[in-house]
């Protein structure tokens, strides 16, 4: 049985990715995931400004009180720069050198050359492709939906000048025309979609009467938005598709393949049940192949992937959109 795939032009032993988690964050983690299966890793995400504000603040720790006491002066050697960034660059050359399958790096940027000077360091400490985690809410309501789109695609053609890896970007679901989106990264030379990038927000805290973090791990359900957008461009865009959200069960991996995804991604399960779990994961994925008689992933990836023209996808999802809401029964959901 052939479970290969092709996702940003690496070689993957199957579809099922680890995606950037806490369990990516360290090299013991990474080596877990890879000892369990996973066919590639995508590393914790790298933050730009996380990464300054540590740096700063290990800076002025080291400087603290050197200035009080003439004896004082000297007696620390000068702080080396970079010490944070250099530590997480470690983790992925040691990954790199040791995991045995593919590793990407997630970058989260928050300047023009942080972008670019993070990507450089991230392609030389052996990142096998970089993917592009953009979050950026446009809190200005007189910023306009085509500048957010025009940064978003700055942002991919600066790192794609400055590196040789593939480049994926990690798509948000809120443009106003999420097709049309994918089709200009993949113009602007991305190599590979991530859909979608999950944003969070935060709650209220009605005691503190503050904001406070209340993170929420996907569920199945989820899967439902991703899966429309896979479906509906993975015929029609040009690059490599990786499915995000919602990856609990074989037969999550399974729907994300019919409608054409590349690789499925999964984050929100390894959290929960451990990374022993993307063992679970590919049996179920190899069982139905084997109930279906499907040699290979290639034999019905996209099988169930939007053809044809583009207002008969639009109208088959009204159809399903009408049909969904008018035979709701409400008497047989107040019993579930």
């Amino acid at each position: 049985m052939d479970l290969s795939t092709t996702y940003l032009g690496l070689e993957l032993k199957h579809p099922i990715v680890a995606s950037a988690s806490p369990l990516s964050a360290e090299l013991d983690g990474i080596l877990r995931l890879a000892d369990a299966g996973a066919a590639a890793i995508v590393l914790s995400s790298i933050f730009e400004e996380q990464i300054i504000a540590e740096e700063l603040a290990e800076a002025a720790m080291m400087d603290l009180g050197t200035d009080c006491q003439p004896e004082a002066a000297g007696y620390l050697p000068p702080a080396p720069g970079g010490n944070v960034l250099d530590g997480r660059l470690e983790t992925l050359r040691r990954a790199a050198e040791r995991a045995g399958v593919p590793i990407i790096a997630s970058l989260n940027g928050c300047s023009a050359s942080g972008w670019v000077d993070f990507a450089r360091k991230l392609e030389q400490a052996g990142a096998s492709a970089i993917e592009l985690n953009i979050y950026r809410v446009p809190a200005d309501p007189m910023e306009s939906g085509p500048s957010v789109e025009a940064a978003a695609l700055e942002i991919l053609r600066r790192v794609k000048a400055a590196v040789g890896v593939p480049v994926s970007v990690k798509m948000a679901p809120f443009f106003s025309a999420p097709g049309h989106m994918a089709a200009r990264f993949a113009e602007e030379g991305a190599d590979g979609l991530v859909l979608f990038n999950r944003f969070y927000g935060p709650d209220v805290d009605l005691a503190a009467l503050t904001a406070r973090d209340d993170l929420h791990l996907s569920n199945p359900y989820d899967i439902r938005l991703p899966l429309m957008w896979v479906g509906l461009l993975a015929r029609r865009i040009p690059t490599s598709i990786a499915a995000s959200t919602g990856v609990w069960s074989g037969g999550d991996v399974v729907k994300y393949l019919l409608a054409g995804a590349d690789a499925v991604m999964t984050t929100s399960a390894l959290l929960r049940h451990g990374p022993g779990h993307l063992a679970t994961l590919l049996g179920a994925l190899r069982g139905w192949m084997e109930r279906r008689g499907h040699e290979s992933v290639a034999s019905f990836k996209g099988q169930l992937a939007a053809g044809g023209q583009p207002d008969e996808a639009a109208q088959f999802l009204r159809a399903q959109y009408r049909t969904i809401l008018t035979s709701y029964d409400a008497q047989a959901a107040s019993q579930l």
